[in-house]
């Protein structure tokens, strides 16, 4: 794919940015890209692009670093076929790095393992910006685009650099998946871009991604989830208890707002003594981002946009009382972030 076009207004910014921050890279010596613990596709995306970038200006390898796990079949599916390299972030000399990237994420947000202190150089993201990332040097925080990949995008094209298949392929299922074919939060860029890239896709590698195998521990959860599922009108809270890879408990939020009746769901899933949090909303009073950090506020992280959001409440045991206890948490918080006062559950499944 070649990007041989004159650069509409839409992309000065991209052009602008890149320049600057290719210039101020240009002659730095080991540099990594830091993407959220547990990667998604966005952060998988916009990665690549990032490292295709520093390669074809600057003749520089850059390292991809992720902590925690990719779980979902489909992002395993996807790094697999894509030939994505990462590399654990504890495995890296921290003091030998002259330059940090953070894509999709933010210093400061909790869902990074960056050390607290370490210094981030740049920071390229789609989600509200943080206080701490505006002591960064290069920010690009643009929280009006729906997903971070179609920034990167942007600057290979602002930059007149080619496009092979298979990054075309990771780009385009980044924004597929993120908002889910252009149908949430995307803006005008996300589907110029997408449109785009589609022809260029590897259609095969595409099927492979969204069509994986699945383990039978994918069923147990969501079989354990749908026995757990209470409905207080219109919002659902479903509770996955253990749950094997935290990726699961957006999958199944995603899976779950589609019951009709409702507009808000909350999933939970105990993952290494935390409680991870997703929060989807089809309501246009409710912005998800701001309502997930009133929940959690002073016991984990959180953050988000106006229709989804996660988060994670911190040092909870996995004991059936602490479970019961912070969904009960949650759910009162968020029944007052709703203003629906008392409201009468019923479960989703009824026991036999």
């Amino acid at each position: 794919m070649t990007t041989d076009i004159c650069i509409p207004e839409s992309l000065r910014r991209s052009k602008e940015h890149s320049d600057e921050m290719l210039e101020w890279l240009r002659g730095k010596g080991k540099t990594i890209i830091v993407i959220h613990d547990n990667p998604d596709p966005d952060c998988l995306a916009s990665a690549m692009a990032l490292r295709h970038l520093l390669a074809m200006k600057l003749s520089k390898d850059a390292v991809i670093t992720f902590s925690g796990m990719i779980g979902r079949s489909e992002n395993i599916a996807m790094a697999k076929e894509l030939e994505i390299t990462l590399i654990p972030l504890d495995m890296v000399d921290l003091d030998e790095v002259s330059a940090v990237c953070m894509l999709d994420t933010q210093p400061g947000t909790g869902n990074n393992s960056l050390p607290p202190g370490c210094r981030v150089d740049i920071v390229i993201d789609h989600h509200p910006p943080r206080e701490a990332s505006m002591a960064c040097r290069w920010v690009d925080i643009r929280d009006d685009y729906g997903v971070t990949a179609t920034i990167l995008y942007e600057y290979l094209v602002a930059q007149n650099i080619t496009i092979g298949t298979k990054l075309a392929t990771a780009l385009f299922y980044a924004i597929k998946s993120e908002t889910q074919d252009l149908g949430r939060e995307a803006n005008r860029p996300d589907r110029d871009a997408y449109l785009r890239l589609f022809p260029v896709a590897n259609k095969l590698i595409l099927y492979e991604i969204t069509h994986p195998k699945l383990p039978v521990e994918y069923f147990l959860a969501i079989h354990n989830g749908l026995e757990n599922t209470m409905i207080y009108g219109k919002l659902l809270v479903v509770n996955l208890m253990a749950i094997c890879f935290p990726e699961m408990v957006a999958e199944v939020a995603d899976y779950l707002i589609r019951l009709e009746g409702v507009e808000t769901v909350l999933s939970m899933g105990h993952y290494n003594d935390e409680v991870i949090l997703s929060l989807r909303t089809t309501s246009s009073l409710l912005n998800a981002g701001e309502t997930i950090r009133s929940l959690v506020a002073g016991k984990g992280m959180a953050g988000g946009h106006g229709t989804m959001a996660g988060g994670k409440l911190d040092h909870v045991p996995f004991t059936p009382a602490a479970l019961e206890e912070a969904e009960a948490f949650l759910t009162k918080g968020l029944l007052r972030e709703l203003s629906m006062g008392d409201v009468t559950p019923a479960r989703l499944i009824k026991p036999r």
